[in-house]
């Protein structure tokens, strides 16, 4: 890797796959980074948070380098990289930092989904407990609600069929939270609108914050890997 590069963990949100990373690992191999991608699917029953975190942190530890990593969470994954860095910890293998990218940022112990999202945007949380209380799961989009966010027809489909749509159970599940974290700097990536709650307590706290408007929003990197790529190529060295 060249003196600017560094090495990445890319951990995808427990509502999709990895296809919502769309080409953002390999061009950021194509720019010298060492990437690592997290592909967590057997996380389908509860302890949900617990299964996705042994099932990550294992897969860091085969497949990243043994050196200082960055992890990179999207979107719901942003709850779980504490316990991902706490895993990564007790195998004796540094965190080199914390990467939001247009994800959850963790609020301290006793915290579930439901009220962290109820946090980041009250009127999402409302419409989203509403439909779990009736029995719906989340998320649900088909290719056409997704057509004009992501247009390329073959990257849209893989996006569709990673999607994971999850019960009440799965947002109102306590999340597990190490006592001292943050152990590592943090940063923020924000793509959407979503996040300007995010964003807020990240300056509050004093973490570097990067925003950026791509095409896709939320899934940029689905849209425009460069531009994602550029956003946290201007992060990390404020790590």
């Amino acid at each position: 890797m060249s003196p600017a590069a560094c090495a990445l963990v890319l951990a995808h949100s427990p509502l999709t796959g990895p296809a919502a990373w769309g080409r953002l690992p390999e061009v950021l191999r194509e720019r010298g980074h060492d990437v690592t991608v997290v592909s967590v699917t057997d996380d389908t029953d509860a302890p949900y948070a617990g299964r996705y975190v042994a099932r990550a942190a294992l897969q860091v530890a085969e497949l990243a380098p043994s050196g200082p990593v960055h992890l990179v969470g999207h979107s719901g994954a942003g709850y779980l990289l504490p316990q991902i860095g706490a895993a990564r910890r007790a195998a004796r293998r540094p965190v080199a930092g914390y990467v939001f990218l247009d994800a959850g940022v963790p609020h301290g112990r006793n915290a579930t989904r439901s009220s962290l999202l109820r946090a980041e945007d009250p009127e999402f949380a409302d419409g989203l407990e509403t439909l779990l209380a009736a029995g719906g799961s989340y998320p649900t989009w088909t290719e056409e609600d997704l057509r004009e966010l992501v247009p390329d027809d073959v990257v849209r489909a893989a996006l569709v069929a990673s999607l994971r749509p999850r019960r009440a159970d799965f947002f109102t599940e306590p999340l597990p939270f190490p006592g001292d974290w943050p152990d590592a700097p943090c940063g923020v990536v924000a793509l959407s609108p979503a996040y300007a709650r995010v964003v807020r307590v990240a300056r509050a706290r004093g973490w570097p914050v990067v925003e950026r408007e791509l095409p896709g929003g939320h899934f940029a990197a689905c849209t425009d890997p460069a531009g994602v790529a550029d956003a946290l190529q201007a992060l990390l060295p404020h790590l």
